[in-house]
């Protein structure tokens, strides 16, 4: 029979690792560096323009990320784990926060569905420049 301090310190280092596993699941990752910006397609050039109007202010300048949103420039977010449909879904519906603390993302009505899929053609063009496919 072991004693009670040993099943004490065996429940705490189990609930210890637990929440050590949550907090690095959930902390906020950063990009690694300066976003490389390709030679952009003129679909692209117009997904730019409305990412900068609507999503740099979260996601940050080329989507790198900022104290209010996540980066878009992360392994989460390649076409392999968010299809396109998601940007769009995410746009139409919000989000709500799971892979990041951020908080909710909210839906964005004002970006119309073509400016969504240039975004979408944009971040994918970055992703692609920056080795996240």
């Amino acid at each position: 029979m072991r004693a009670p301090g040993v099943a004490v310190l065996v429940a705490f280092s189990v609930v210890a690792l637990a929440v050590a596993a949550i907090v690095w699941r959930w902390r906020p990752e950063q990009t690694g560096g300066a976003v490389r910006i390709p030679e952009l397609s003129l679909e692209a050039q117009a997904g730019k323009r409305a990412f900068d109007l609507y999503c740099a202010r979260c996601h940050g300048e080329s989507a790198g990320g900022s104290a209010a949103g996540p980066p878009l420039m992360h392994r989460t977010y390649r076409a392999a784990h968010h299809a396109d449909v998601a940007f769009e879904l995410a746009v139409r519906r919000g989000v709500r926060a799971h892979h990041w603390r951020f908080g909710d993302m909210p839906p964005e009505p004002a970006v119309a569905q073509v400016e969504v899929a240039q975004i979408t053609r944009y971040v994918r063009e970055l992703q692609r420049a920056n080795g996240i496919e």
